[in-house]
This record gives structure tokens, C-alpha cells and sequence, in this order.
């Protein structure tokens, strides 16, 4: 398979613009953290350097992953839906009843789920699991036999598999949309999709660590504020705006799409924070240093995904 940006320079100079930032995130990092002085600013500055060593991990495996193509993307979000849904169960009230559903979700539905993707038939993916799973996994518990807490273990794996693989699989998807005048560019739409959506977590960490005061909702996510929201999703939106040389919008339509996924991203980690604090927990996982969980990472993509797919595919396609 021909890796997908092998002559498209654009996704070489984006690649290289992320990994500048990276490199200067890097210095700057080590710099405060040698000159800052105090307990706390050491801490903190402890944190901001490990989400940045996470970061030269994430960028590389995907730079590999779509150096594969559209079979490597596939595989790498299968994955990542996969150590999702594992964290997402984690947490949920299963009984043994419930442990053939879960293998079905875990062994049989997520790859399916990334194999249709994978195939682009996007009349299956599309209702696999909302429809024909949404009813599959009640009748696997039921005949378990067991009625305790039937409802509430039932609704928690359907919604597993709604925000952590359904969701999530709309990125990838991106790759099988058929864009007049943008054929075999579609690498650097989901480029744009995750860039977007992961900057718009970092700077809306930065702009609420030096003027977030107003919190926006405390007892869900302390650290989310006015500030860091309006100057995040702001900062992002511009960021994508200057990017619409890469996609098949306009520089009004990259913002307006952009704006749409900072605050769907937005949206997105608030709600999994309310989960997360429901179970009594602070982060989903501890697989990435400085970040938690998997799904800690891809909270606000879930949300951001199916709906800047189903945009472009209303508006461009």
C-alpha cells in the first residue's frame, strides 16, 4: 500500500510545523522548569513536561500509522477505541452476566466496527452499532439469566460502544469521503480534525492556567474556566481558519468547521468529566504520562468526530 501523504509535501510541511512546536514546547519546558522556584510551579511544570513527552509519542505513532494508510489509521483508532472501551467498562457496574456481551464488544464488534471502516462501506459502519448492537447486547445479557441491575449494565456497555468506538471511528472515516477536487487529500482533513481538536485542549489549558478565573462548572471539572474556554476554542478556531489551504473549504468555512468541533471538543470532555466524577475518579487511566487514560485523550474527539464528518459530507460531498 502507497503511504497516504508519499507525495504530498502539505502533509510533510504540516508534520514539520507540529513537530517545531513540539521542539519549542520541549525548550521552553525545560527552561521554566530549571528557572521556576517553588513547590507548586515545580509541580506544575513537572506536568507540563510530561504532556509533552506524551505528545512526541502520540504525533510519531500517528506519522506511522498514516505513513501505512487508510489500513494503518484504521488500526491505530481501532486500537485506541479498544483501550478506550476497556477503561470505559472499567468503571462500569458489570456483573459476570454481562462477560458475553463484553467479549462480543470487545473480540467481535470493535473490529468489525474499524474493518467496515477500513473497507469504506459506510452503509454498515454507520449503523452497526447504534442499530443492530444497540439491540445485540441486551439479548446476550438477558440470556445470562441474570435481572440485577439489568437496565443500568445494559445501558453502560451500549454507551461504551457509542462514545468510545462508534464515535471515535468517524475519525478515520474521514479517509473514505469522496470531496470533488480533493481526491486522495483526505489525510489532510483528518490532520485538520485532530489538530483542531487537540489544540484546542492545550490552549485551553494554558489560557486557563494564566487568565482562567471564573470557573464554568466546579463541581464537574474545576479546571475548566471562562478564560481558558473562550481563549482555547478562540485560538483554536483562528489556528484552523489559517489552515484552510489544507482542506476543501474556504478560510470562513475552515473557521465556522473549526468553531463547531472546539466546542464540540469542549462539550465532550465536560460530559466524560461528569462520568469520571460520578465513579469517584480522576482520570479514565494511567496509560499516558501526563494526560490519564486513552479516553482522557479522546473524550473531546468523540463528541467532535461524527459531527464534522456528517458537515463535510452534507456540505462537501
Amino acid at each position: 500500500m502507497i503511504p497516504v501523504f508519499s507525495a504530498d509535501p502539505e502533509l510533510v510541511w504540516l508534520f514539520s510545523g507540529v513537530a517545531a512546536l513540539l521542539v519549542m514546547a520541549t525548550s521552553a519546558g525545560l527552561i521554566l522548569k530549571v528557572s521556576l522556584g517553588g513547590e507548586a510551579a515545580q509541580a506544575t511544570m513537572g506536568n507540563v513536561t510530561a504532556r509533552i513527552r506524551a505528545w512526541w509519542v502520540v504525533a510519531a505513532v500517528f506519522v506511522a500509522a498514516l505513513a501505512i494508510g487508510h489500513a494503518g489509521l484504521a488500526a491505530l483508532f481501532g486500537l485506541a477505541s479498544f483501550l478506550a472501551l476497556r477503561e470505559f467498562i472499567t468503571l462500569a457496574p458489570t456483573r459476570r452476566g454481562d462477560h458475553r456481551a463484553l467479549c462480543w464488544a470487545f473480540f467481535v464488534i470493535v473490529p468489525l466496527q474499524y474493518w467496515l471502516v477500513a473497507r469504506g462501506w459506510y452503509g454498515l459502519f454507520s449503523v452497526l452499532i447504534p442499530v443492530y448492537t444497540f439491540l445485540f447486547i441486551p439479548i446476550q445479557s438477558v440470556l445470562a439469566g441474570d435481572a440485577e441491575q439489568f437496565l443500568e449494565r445494559t445501558a453502560d456497555i451500549q454507551w461504551g460502544l457509542m462514545v468510545c468506538v462508534y464515535c471515535v471511528s468517524y475519525a478515520p472515516a474521514l479517509l473514505i469521503l469522496e470531496i470533488p477536487g480533493y481526491e486522495g487529500e483526505n489525510a489532510k482533513l483528518l490532520f485538520f480534525l485532530v489538530l483542531v481538536v487537540e489544540l484546542s485542549d492545550v490552549l485551553q489549558f494554558v489560557w486557563g492556567k494564566t487568565l482562567g478565573h471564573r470557573k464554568i462548572a466546579p463541581t464537574i471539572s474545576p479546571n475548566k474556566t471562562w478564560g481558558g474556554f473562550l481563549g482555547g476554542v478562540g485560538s483554536a478556531t483562528l489556528v484552523g481558519a489559517t489552515l484552510w489551504w489544507v482542506t476543501p473549504f474556504t478560510p470562513w468555512q475552515a473557521a465556522g468547521m473549526s468553531l463547531v468541533t472546539t466546542l464540540l471538543g469542549f462539550a465532550g470532555g465536560l460530559t466524560m468529566s461528569a462520568i469520571k466524577r460520578d465513579r469517584g475518579v480522576k482520570d479514565y487511566g494511567t496509560l499516558i504520562e501526563g494526560h490519564g487514560g486513552v479516553l482522557d485523550r479522546l473524550d473531546s474527539l468523540c463528541f467532535a468526530a461524527p459531527v464534522f464528518f456528517h458537515l463535510t459530507r452534507y456540505f462537501f460531498t
